[in-house]
């Protein structure tokens, strides 16, 4: 495979990518402003720690309060057993619908958000006009 001579008169890649680069001025101001606005990352880690904390929460709390049923608190009376577990089954069906309410409620939010976006950029496009 022979390969090509590169003249002094031509440009190479990388020579030709450089020319085509824009620097701003020094009197313009470059932007500098975050992509993602601040609410927005806000929003998504208050919902990051329900998905987190929510279903954790709610099942450990289902497991010794709700789902524990008489049958075995009576029993550990009698046998003079401090902790009994209860239905980890239910507690944990209980924590999967938490997850999910979660997530649709982000879901929801987020599309919220997304619709009144578009409604402000309605506006400002009747108010160019």
């Amino acid at each position: 495979m022979t390969s090509r001579r590169i003249l002094s008169s031509e440009r190479t890649l990388l020579e030709k990518d450089d020319s085509n680069v824009q620097t701003p001025s020094a009197s313009e101001k470059s932007d500098i402003a975050p992509v993602v606005p601040a609410a927005v990352i806000l929003k998504l880690l208050g919902f990051t720690a329900a998905m987190v904390a929510g279903p954790i929460g709610v099942y450990f709390m289902t497991l010794n309060t709700v789902f524990r049923g008489p049958f075995l608190i009576n029993l550990s009376r009698m046998i003079k057993v401090e902790n009994v577990a209860g239905n980890s089954t239910w507690a944990g069906a209980t924590a999967a619908i938490v997850a999910n309410v979660v997530l649709i409620a982000y879901v929801v939010v987020a599309m919220k958000e997304d619709q009144s976006e578009k409604l402000a950029a309605e506006e400002s496009a009747k108010k160019k006009r």
